[in-house]
């Protein structure tokens, strides 16, 4: 039997990947090429550390290896001609060997990999795009899911982004304080997605991907500890904290999934919820709310609520509206539009989704339909909520989401 890497060592392999690269790219200064290196790396130690053994330093194991495999990919393909005199001049030596293995394990250049990667040179849509790729890890499915694009446009968006920051010929510097102020909206945006992903699985037989929020929630530490004093970046913390705090109920014994009104709120992380609600304090002190800022006051209120019943959705209500007048984010629509069917009706709320199915950013989803069939079940109309939520189960690509709305489909229709 072929031996193969167990759990920890593979979550180990995840978190050191955007490590690896950005040392690899630091030390020589072509992305998409060291990209490829340490995906090769990384498929390299898939297969030789179950017969060999987790090394002492994996970390330096695959900045070594992936560097030898660039050096090889210079050589044969023929670089640029200073980083051909490079290469020619770098016959490793085992103290070079050493001396990465020594320093590696303490570097992490993952936030200045992402800053990297929201290079000035690329669209927001590009530079988010190849950041989950580069650092969250996501693949070019799951991140045009992120997108509500197709998975054609995104592999495009990812190929061009790394043309650019080529092109560019950036160093793996540290941005400016300036530079960094520029980018640090599309950073956010990308924990953002990242964290979402994690949290509510696209794709695939698992509901959560633990490894991805918890990697969004370390980012965006590293992040704040970056840009102190930044209200948005504490509202972006507190959300995926106030969150986060719901994972461990969201779910049953069977990875089902358990939506807010039936979740045992004594399973929430208190801890998280104090920290996050001290957070949003803070960052709504130091002046006008931002988008991440006013989700976050909206995750608190159900936070704090002691069941869903008491839940203040007069005051999500208000929120959602502010959150309308800064974004022109289409599940904000929609979630404005069940807040206000929680406040004045389902009929509202249905009246509200109108009209929502032509925007192409929810084409093909299937969460405007499952809203839609939990309004029409609370307005009393089964029949009709039965085929929405048929219709919905039928897009939904995350397996417990899918049958989370075929099971509401059976109830509905023996009830109707």
């Amino acid at each position: 039997m072929t031996a193969s890497l167990d759990g920890p060592a593979l979550a180990l392999l995840r978190d050191l990947a955007p490590r690896a690269l950005g040392a690899v790219h630091r030390r020589w200064g072509d992305f998409a090429a060291a990209e490829d290196a340490v995906q090769e790396a990384l498929v390299a130690a898939v297969d030789q550390w179950p017969k060999e053994g987790v090394p002492d330093s994996p970390l330096g194991w695959l900045i070594r290896v992936a560097s030898r495999r660039l050096a090889d990919h210079f050589r044969s393909e023929g670089a640029r001609r200073r980083r051909e005199e490079l290469v020619v001049s770098l016959v490793p030596h085992d103290e070079q060997w050493a001396a990465i293995d020594a320093g590696a394990p303490d570097a992490d250049d993952t936030l200045d990999l992402l800053f990297l990667c929201c290079h000035p040179a690329l669209t927001p849509s590009s530079a988010i795009a190849l950041t989950l790729r580069a650092v969250g890890g996501l693949t070019t499915a799951e991140i045009a899911k992120a997108f509500l694009v197709p998975e054609a446009t995104t592999a495009q968006r990812i190929s061009r982004a790394k043309q650019a920051i080529k092109e560019s010929g950036s160093a793996f510097d540290p941005p400016s304080p300036e530079e960094a102020a520029r980018r640090l909206a599309s950073v956010q945006h990308v924990l953002y997605l990242i964290f979402n992903e994690g949290y509510t699985a696209s794709s695939g037989d698992a509901l959560v991907r633990v490894d991805l929020s918890a990697e969004a929630i370390r980012l965006t530490r590293m992040l704040r500890q970056a840009a102190p004093g930044d209200a948005e970046t504490e509202g972006l913390l507190a959300l995926l904290l106030l969150t986060d705090a719901r994972r461990a109920a969201r779910t049953g014994p069977g990875g089902e999934l358990i939506p807010l009104d039936k979740q045992d709120r004594a399973q929430w992380d208190r801890a998280r919820i104090a920290e996050g609600t001290a957070l949003i304090t803070a960052a709504f002190s130091r002046g006008p709310a931002g988008t991440y800022a006013i989700q976050a006051a909206i995750a608190a209120l159900h936070d704090e609520a002691e069941s869903f019943d008491a839940t203040d959705w007069p005051q999500i209500l208000e929120l959602y509206g502010w959150l309308l007048q800064a974004s022109d984010n289409p599940m904000a629509k929609l979630n404005h539009a069940v807040a206000t069917a929680m406040v004045h009706g389902p009929s509202s709320g249905l009246a509200l989704m109108d009209g929502m199915e032509d925007d192409p950013r929810l084409a093909g989803q299937h969460r405007l339909l499952a809203a839609r069939a939990h309004l029409l079940e609370r307005s009393g109309d089964r029949q009709a909520a039965c085929e929405a939520y048929r219709m919905a189960a039928e897009r939904a690509t995350c397996i417990p989401e899918r049958d989370y709305l075929l099971l509401q489909a059976a109830r509905a229709r023996e009830e109707g």
